[in-house]
């Protein structure tokens, strides 16, 4: 069987479903299907792990009776997940019993609904979590955007590089990170004002967004610095994007400030195949790429590959 997709972004949320019966997957496909939501199918523990991972559901119904990987068992390996420990579950049990309750509410659950279901109530029970997981959801990406640029911020990105860095060392897959710096940025607050050099800070992030792929995640690193991390690409290719970002900023038309040009500086560090330079020191030698560039007069980009000698590339 092929999952459906999940997108926890939709207008109509994914709910997965696991369970064992495939009874209970007809009825609730038919009675819930006048609902805003998409119901996805996992008939085991394994398989409903690996699908929440994966896919990233807003809600997740759990059996707790099922053969091989119960309901306990699934439950703890979605708590134990960083992915997933944050998606709320509501049990589905054809036991009554308190201390199933107290055990699932004690694993992390969020609701427990016992079987045989009284539909007009999972219904409403289906429609509180959803509206909690949006808020709560709200509030997380609130809290990881940029408030000036729009962009992820360094905390959201000081997690997703490590996610990426082992993303990249399981499937053997190209990895840049890209650390920037606009040049002479305390000139532009200096001679124009502090709203120049915000426009200038918004007008590189909005370049940035322009040329990144949607797998690519741009991050605004502290005051004037960015940095890009590009999954999937190797060092002279995000060269080949960087040069591209730079010549645009170089060229483009400040309306606060029409006679002063921007530019930036970059640095480049990455690796062809799986990478086997750890998290600290890839983001330190970019760092260090970057200060290269500065010293070398601004306005360009030094590459290397990781693990290696810093040399620029090109």
């Amino acid at each position: 069987m092929t999952p459906s997709s999940i997108n926890p972004t939709d207008r109509n949320p994914g709910v997965l479903l696991i369970d064992d019966s495939e009874f209970v997957h007809r009825l609730l496909k038919a009675r819930l299907k006048s609902e805003s939501i998409r119901l996805v199918s996992a008939f085991d523990g394994n398989e409903g792990v690996g699908l929440a991972k994966k896919e990233l559901p807003s809600l997740i119904l759990l059996d707790l009776d099922m053969p091989v990987m119960d309901g306990f068992e699934t439950l703890r390996a979605l708590m134990d997940e960083p992915t997933t420990r944050n998606i709320p579950v509501i049990i589905l049990s054809g036991q009554d019993t308190t201390q199933d309750k107290v055990t699932a509410f004690d694993l992390g659950a969020v609701d427990f609904v016992s079987k045989p279901f009284e539909l007009t109530e999972l219904r409403a029970r289906l429609r509180s979590s959803l509206r909690i997981s949006s808020l709560m959801r709200m509030l997380e990406q609130r809290a990881q955007i940029d408030g000036l640029t729009g962009l992820y911020n360094r905390a959201y990105f000081n997690n997703r590089w490590e996610e990426e860095h082992s993303r990249a060392l399981r499937h053997g897959n190209g990895l840049s990170l890209v650390m920037l710096d606009i040049d002479h940025f305390k000139s532009v607050n200096d001679n124009y004002g502090h709203p120049a050099g915000d426009a200038v800070i918004a007008g590189v992030a909005d370049i940035l967004q322009g040329h990144i792929r949607k797998s690519d995640i741009a991050c605004r690193y502290g005051g004037e610095e960015f940095v890009l991390i590009l999954p999937e690409t190797d060092p002279e290719k995000a060269k080949g994007l960087c040069e591209r970002i730079r010549e645009d900023i170089e060229g483009m038309s400040w309306p606060m400030h029409p006679d002063r040009n921007i530019t930036i500086s970059m640095g480049i560090a990455g690796a062809t195949g799986a990478p086997t330079q750890q998290v600290e020191p890839w983001i330190a030698i970019a760092d260090s790429n970057l200060y290269r560039a500065k010293e070398a007069g601004r306005n360009q980009i030094v590459c290397s590959e990781t693990p290696g000698s810093l040399n620029q590339a090109g």
